[in-house]
């Protein structure tokens, strides 16, 4: 299994006990992260060549996953 860059636990290790909380009891967390993990996935395989996409398209899913990010930073923050 090959190292994937920018999981949410390597984002916020300080968080993964709260990160894990909030995906149990957030369902707006839950899916923030579910949808982060996807796209994050997604632009790993592109980078990969894997499933090589257009660069615009790779922009477009970097955008999408720091929005995500920055979601996520939010409400981290909001339940510390």
């Amino acid at each position: 299994m090959s190292h994937t860059p920018h999981e949410l636990a390597e984002e916020f290790p300080q968080a993964v006990e709260l990160m894990h909380k909030l995906k149990l009891e957030d369902a707006h967390f839950a899916r923030l992260a579910e949808d982060y993990h996807e796209v994050n996935r997604a632009i790993h395989r592109a980078e990969t060549l894997v499933e090589p996409v257009s660069d615009t398209h790779e922009t477009e899913m970097r955008r999408k996953r720091m929005v995500l990010k920055d979601e996520i930073a939010r409400i981290l923050a909001a339940a510390a």
